[in-house]
């Protein structure tokens, strides 16, 4: 199956004084640069979700606008790559969803969340030690053909929680290769603290 890839980075930092986060640096690196230097893969390869309005160009990989739907937040990202996709990827694919403020993702997150959809699952989604990522997600393409279409008749599963949920998707956890989760992600100021503390002390 062949792997494509969608950095959700359109959030507003509403918590955070309503600053980009993938702007964000931590390191020395934005969390948009950080997140795709984990995912070794060719940049050019990597779809950027910026949000609703107007697309905000990025040097990282093809940035792409939410669509015109009542749809907003991380499955508006999701809506948008799938729209892009189905006219330029077979159904066989896989969509892997990365938040932006997860800068210690791991480097086998797609090696282990394809383990499962190569064995028949409709999805998977990270965990560690049972708390669920569902932004940090794998979905068949063949599943995601229809939400731009379900988004625009008010169909559609309301976020990607509920609609792996709807597809059943099984859950990964990397509790047992990870002593500090790798999905620690970044909402509040107290977040930015902690996570900058945490770059500074560590060799990834």
């Amino acid at each position: 199956m062949n792997a494509y890839f969608v950095i959700l980075a359109g959030g507003g930092g509403s918590r955070l004084g309503h600053v980009r986060k993938a702007e964000i640096r931590l390191g020395g690196a934005s969390l948009q640069e950080r997140v795709a230097n984990r995912l070794r893969i060719d940049r050019s390869a990597i779809l950027i979700s910026t949000g609703a309005g107007l697309s905000i160009p990025s040097a990282i990989g093809t940035a792409l606008p939410d669509l015109d739907t009542p749809i907003g937040g991380p499955l508006a990202g999701i809506l948008a790559a799938a729209a892009h996709l189905r006219h330029q990827a077979s159904t066989d694919g896989v969509l892997f969803s990365v938040a932006v403020d997860t800068p210690f993702l791991p480097e086998d997150f797609a090696a282990r969340l394809m383990e499962p959809l190569e064995h028949g699952a409709r999805a998977a989604k990270a965990c560690w030690r049972g708390n669920a990522y569902p932004t940090n997600a794998a979905w068949r393409l063949a599943d995601l053909q229809d939400l731009p279409e379900q988004a625009s008749a008010g169909t559609v599963a309301p976020s990607p929680r509920a609609l792996l949920a709807q597809l059943g998707a099984v859950s990964v956890d990397w509790e047992a290769t990870h002593a500090s989760d790798p999905f620690a992600n970044l909402n509040t100021l107290a977040d930015l603290i902690d996570l900058s503390y945490r770059v500074q002390g560590s060799s990834d």
